[in-house]
């Protein structure tokens, strides 16, 4: 899905800057995987339902990136907890009275979980095991052993009995944990996401809904929907039809080189309005329905210049400024979103978050793998409100069905073409996905970075190819992926 209403002139993406220390790289030899992506331009099939390569990436990818565990909001009151699962793993992210941690979910008596239900309060009674009575109270301390004497001295090392420490960072209002301890930093890995994000104001917003759905579909096709806008004019005809040009002279290419011609500012406006209702239809907060209501209330009051080549930007430096007034007014810590100019509407971070920023508002998306080719695709609506307003506490969502009536418009052709595109890619005589090396490059590049966890490369190899993996819709292949 691609969205042209924000993009009048495209933000250079930030360099990442290279970590301050360098570590020595590893001497020993890169392991040889199977299916390895050796022409960037093509992909082979097998990653998205072999076996083998999903179990790999369960031993070496995903324990070893940093993954967006929680949303802070989820735990607002001290001793406030929820579970973050990934594959065999959980883990606990807690706010104390000394700030947010996360724990390995696991008694260090025979290792039964500790925590269950998804989510809980625990600074009264602390974390209970079920099976033995081991209490542990929220900053992983062990408090209680049931019949100590029974137990040799040796097995009851006070350090030893505490919950293991999960490491945990953050950013953007959530939490990031990752279970390999030396793995590079967070915003060492995710520089370039982060750098476009935090003038956004990212870490101050609020969930307004967030919806989940399985999906008969490996984890990466799902992410690789939204890495490129060249599939709007046939899965999204409604968006296609009403997409406006940046420029009066040239057509975008969902147009197919025929441009949208307009005979007035007027007859502009009113299509990028319509074009403005469509998106809030089909993605929610992406385009809210608050953006929407400014751009009505000021339609006939722009001034806009004769020349039609002038004509897009006059009006959305108008509306931009009229959005950040309106949101400001009402208490919303909105940005000056003139002076923090357009972003791509679509933005990925390594290994498998989304932010999709519209004025002031995003939607987001996170995927977890639960299977070779089955995925836990998530949707929040996030919403900029007056920092007073109390908001209740969001509640991670039983998956629903392609066809609860609670979906905006566009996801649903989305994940349309998924369950077709999985059993696509076993037919006989498919190797090779074929990449545009213009507008697909970012799946090439995530990709190609999976390889480099999977053979075993350095830390700051990978953190480089995290950086590099992070990047706006629409992206070229990257010849070295890994270039820091």
């Amino acid at each position: 899905m691609r969205c042209w209403m924000n993009v009048i002139a495209k933000q250079a993406r930030p360099k990442a800057k290279p970590a301050k220390k360098a570590r020595a790289k590893s001497s020993a030899p890169l392991r040889q995987i199977p299916f390895k992506v050796t022409d960037p331009e093509r992909i082979p099939v097998q990653r998205y339902y072999d076996q083998e390569f999903y179990d790999l990436e369960c031993k070496y990818l995903w324990p070893k990136v940093w993954q967006m565990a929680a949303r802070l909001e989820e735990i607002p009151q001290v001793g406030d907890w929820v579970e973050y699962k990934i594959l065999d793993k959980s883990a606990i992210v807690i706010r104390t009275k000394s700030g947010v941690k996360a724990f390995h979910n696991a008694c260090r008596h025979r290792g039964v979980e500790v925590a269950s239900g998804g989510h809980g309060n625990c600074a009264t009674t602390g974390f209970i095991c079920p099976f033995h009575g081991w209490r542990y109270d929220m900053e992983g301390k062990n408090t209680f052993v049931f019949n100590r004497q029974i137990f040799s001295p040796a097995q009851l090392d006070q350090a030893e009995l505490n919950l293991k420490p999960c490491r945990i960072e953050f950013w953007g209002g959530c939490a990031f944990i990752n279970f390999d301890d030396d793995a590079a930093p967070l915003l060492e890995c995710i520089k370039p996401f982060a750098d476009m994000h935090d003038p956004r104001a990212v870490d101050k917003l609020k969930v307004e809904w967030w919806y989940s759905t399985i999906l008969p579909t490996n984890w990466k096709l799902a992410m690789e929907a939204f890495m490129e806008g060249y599939h709007t004019m046939r899965t999204h005809p409604q968006l296609h039809k009403v997409s406006v040009p940046v420029n009066n002279k040239q057509a975008l290419d969902v147009n197919e080189g025929r441009p949208r011609k307009f005979a007035s500012g007027k007859e502009f406006v009113d299509a990028y309005i319509e074009l403005m209702k469509i998106m809030n239809a089909g993605m929610g907060s992406m385009t809210h329905a608050s953006d929407v209501a400014v751009a009505e209330a000021i339609r006939d009051e722009v001034v806009l210049p004769e020349d039609m080549n002038d004509v897009p930007g006059a009006w959305m430096f108008a509306l931009n400024d009229e959005i950040t007034k309106r949101a400001r007014a009402r208490g919303v810590p909105m940005p000056d979103l003139n002076e923090i100019g357009p972003v791509a509407p679509d933005n990925y971070c390594f290994p498998h978050y989304f932010l999709l920023p519209q004025y002031g508002n995003m939607c987001s998306y996170r995927i977890r793998p639960l299977g070779p080719e089955t995925c836990l695709f998530e949707i929040y609506s996030l919403i900029l409100y007056p920092e007073d307003e109390e908001r209740p506490v969001p509640r991670a969502p039983e998956p629903m069905g392609l066809d609860d009536p609670r979906w905006p418009d566009i996801p649903p052709q989305d994940y349309g073409n998924l369950p077709r595109q999985q059993l696509g890619l076993h037919a006989e005589g498919f190797d090779y996905m074929r990449l545009s090396r213009d507008k697909e490059g970012s799946i090439s590049n995530y990709q190609r970075v999976i390889d480099g966890f999977l053979e075993g490369r350095d830390r700051e190899t990978l953190a480089a190819g995290a950086r590099n993996a992070c990047a706006e819709l629409d992206s070229p292949i990257m010849k070295d992926v890994f270039k820091p």
